[in-house]
């Protein structure tokens, strides 16, 4: 992949990534009369009477907001809601690509919990979901919570769950291809900011009893008295004080920190067939050219698109919110993120579509140990994940469709992603 000068970037994002496109002809007095006043009326009153026929007769249905306050910005910080909007853009963009959905994103300069609460509660009326990007851990967990309290779509806050959600497909895969059991290993996270203690909790829900979370002080332990309520949540009792001890004998490695802070020694003292998921971006916590030198029965994946199993959170939220927006959810639950993880973990063990194949120039990719998790450009992803989430939905009553088919939606689904001579995958 040729290397983008700082030049080359800034041209890419120059006048921005996205604009606003009409979608019912608007070339004649009539077509005018139609488009705002008198006929605007017509439906107005009708949403009136019944606001579900809002999802019938606006954008609502397929419209995202994605919202930050810039607290959180990528690996960039606490840059400010301005500074943040190309991500916000960028994200906008993905949306659209990989799930045909419109997202708008929204920039708070505010920073409290119940200023951003209010402000996102008070918008909500006019979008079909909410993606909350880049919000500082511990608040994201607060305004995530309360927001979905005081709203009927779909708030999702993807930094904690997207990575929770792909980690644990990957993870479920790698301990397949390992003979392992996730009750019996032991999982080390290091980063306790909002992905890190989101994927703790998927993990535990995935069956995991053995975790530790590090952070930048060293092992979460009921020991240290310097934790707030959400890490207080998953300190353990342990004589592990720092990350080179947490690492002895363990059997994976979930890293959400920053570059080349895995070394070696900590590498080698893994058990057996370990998994390393280093996911710092752009340098990743250890590189897997370092780790190939140290031992040959590693499951690797990084946050990057030059090494195999690329945990990408296009692989979630896109078609989370394609699944949840065409059930019309009122939320996502649990069991919906959870349907989704095992989705593609699913998803990974089917043969690989060949448009796959000639995108990575690899012709025998298949199910292994490079291949644990979907790649982004797997059109399937979309179809397996918006219907595992959509079926998640009616199943626990939280969505206003009482008569789903999900064959007939996977068909549907199977006819926006591919063109007519591209069914064969």
């Amino acid at each position: 992949m040729p290397q983008q000068t700082h030049d080359d970037i800034l041209h890419y994002h120059q006048g921005g990534k996205l604009a606003i496109t009409v979608t019912k002809a608007c070339d004649t007095q009539q077509d005018l009369s139609l488009a705002y006043t008198p006929g605007v009326a017509v439906p107005c009153k009708v949403i009136e009477a019944d606001p579900l026929a809002a999802y019938n007769y606006t954008a609502k249905g397929n419209l995202v907001a994605v919202i930050t306050d810039g607290s959180a910005v990528l690996g960039l910080g606490n840059i400010g809601a301005l500074a943040g909007k190309p991500v916000m853009e960028g994200k906008a963009v993905l949306f659209k690509k990989f799930a045909d959905i419109d997202a708008f994103d929204i920039e708070l300069n505010v920073h409290d919990v119940d200023s951003i609460v209010n402000t996102c509660a008070a918008i909500s009326e006019g979008f079909g979901g909410i993606n909350l990007e880049d919000i500082a851990a511990p608040q994201c967990f607060e305004i995530e919570k309360k927001l979905q309290e005081r709203v009927a779509i779909p708030v999702m806050h993807d930094d904690q769950h997207g990575t929770a959600i792909i980690t644990a497909a990957g993870l479920l895969n790698a301990l397949e291809l390992g003979n392992k059991r996730i009750e019996t290993v032991k999982i080390v996270i290091l980063g306790a900011g909002a992905a890190g203690l989101a994927s703790a909790k998927m993990y535990r829900d995935l069956g995991a009893r053995h975790i530790v979370v590090v952070d930048s002080k060293g092992v979460i332990s009921t020991q240290r008295s310097d934790l707030n309520p959400y890490k207080q949540a998953v300190a353990i009792d342990t004589h592990d004080v720092t990350l080179s001890d947490a690492m002895h004998g363990a059997d994976m490695l979930l890293g959400l920190s920053g570059p080349n802070i895995v070394t070696r020694e900590m590498v080698r003292s893994m058990a057996p067939h370990p998994i390393i998921f280093a996911c710092a971006n752009p340098e990743p916590e250890i590189l897997p050219e370092i780790v190939r030198e140290i031992r040959d029965d590693v499951i690797m994946g990084t946050g990057r698109s030059d090494y195999p199993n690329q945990i990408n959170n296009v692989l979630g939220f896109p078609s989370i919110f394609r699944g949840a927006l065409d059930v019309r959810a009122t939320k996502i639950t649990e069991h919906m993120k959870m349907a989704a993880a095992r989705a593609l973990a699913q998803l990974a063990k089917e043969p690989v579509p060949y448009y796959v194949k000639a995108a990575y120039n690899q012709p025998d990719m298949a199910y292994g140990a490079d291949h644990v998790i979907p790649s982004p450009f797997n059109k399937e992803v979309l179809i397996w994940v918006a219907s595992a989430v959509a079926q998640g939905a009616v199943d626990d009553g939280v969505s206003d469709i009482k008569d789903f088919d999900i064959t007939a939606y996977q068909k549907h689904l199977r006819s926006q992603v591919y063109l007519d001579h591209e069914y064969d995958a």
